[in-house]
């Protein structure tokens, strides 16, 4: 089972903790981390472009010219795709692109995913995270006790409001809870701050 210590809000280190083999301690599988990355970027595409073909753009009901004897190219319509103005040739229309991942594919990418930061040593394990009221400085001063200077993903093991305001005013810093951690989250993000009750609780869901 992999190791890693254990700080408190101060920045301390006041143990260890061990992380299940099954959930953090695996071989990342790039690919399912992959493709669960970019089912979650399909996921959120609105889909809503749209340009006319010819059957939709204004005018150009009638024959421009008879089809013979004027010595041009016959045309059937001004809104024909070759005319200006006219109609788009396979242009985008309305779609969606989400897709489905197997069940299998997707728990094996987050815990690739989670397993990457304890390799890469990007992971802070908290004894606990409560805060009386939502003070962004508060957490500004937790950050700098944990030396964190880059992008971090907060989790705590359920949604916690003071938190989660104190946090969403940081720039580079975003709180999930527990239950809400995917894959994309935990790549965009540098360092992943996790309490222990939480790494309890996604070892349960996962392992």
């Amino acid at each position: 089972m992999p190791k890693v210590s254990l700080y408190n809000v101060s920045g301390a280190q006041v143990g260890e903790i061990e992380l299940a083999d099954t959930v953090f301690g695996i071989q990342p599988h790039v690919h399912a981390m992959h493709e669960a990355v970019l089912l979650q970027q399909a996921a959120v595409r609105q889909g809503t472009h749209k340009v006319k073909g010819r059957s939709e753009v204004r005018g150009g009901g009638r024959k421009p010219w008879k089809q013979k004897g004027t010595g041009r190219a016959r045309q059937g319509s001004i809104r024909a795709p070759q005319w200006k103005g006219g109609g788009i040739v396979f242009g985008p229309t309305p779609r969606s692109y989400s897709f489905k991942l197997p069940k299998k594919v997707r728990r094996l990418a987050i815990k690739s995913a989670l397993s990457s930061k304890v390799l890469e040593n990007q992971i802070i394990v908290l004894d606990q995270l409560a805060l009386n009221a939502p003070k962004t400085k508060d957490i500004v001063a937790i950050l700098n006790n944990l030396k964190v200077e880059r992008k971090a993903l907060v989790v705590t093991p359920s949604y916690d409001d003071n938190v989660a305001l104190s946090a969403r005013n940081i720039p580079g810093v975003k709180f999930v809870a527990a239950d809400g951690i995917n894959v994309l989250d935990v790549m965009v993000y540098d360092q992943l701050i996790i309490t222990k009750e939480a790494v309890q609780k996604v070892e349960e869901v996962f392992a």
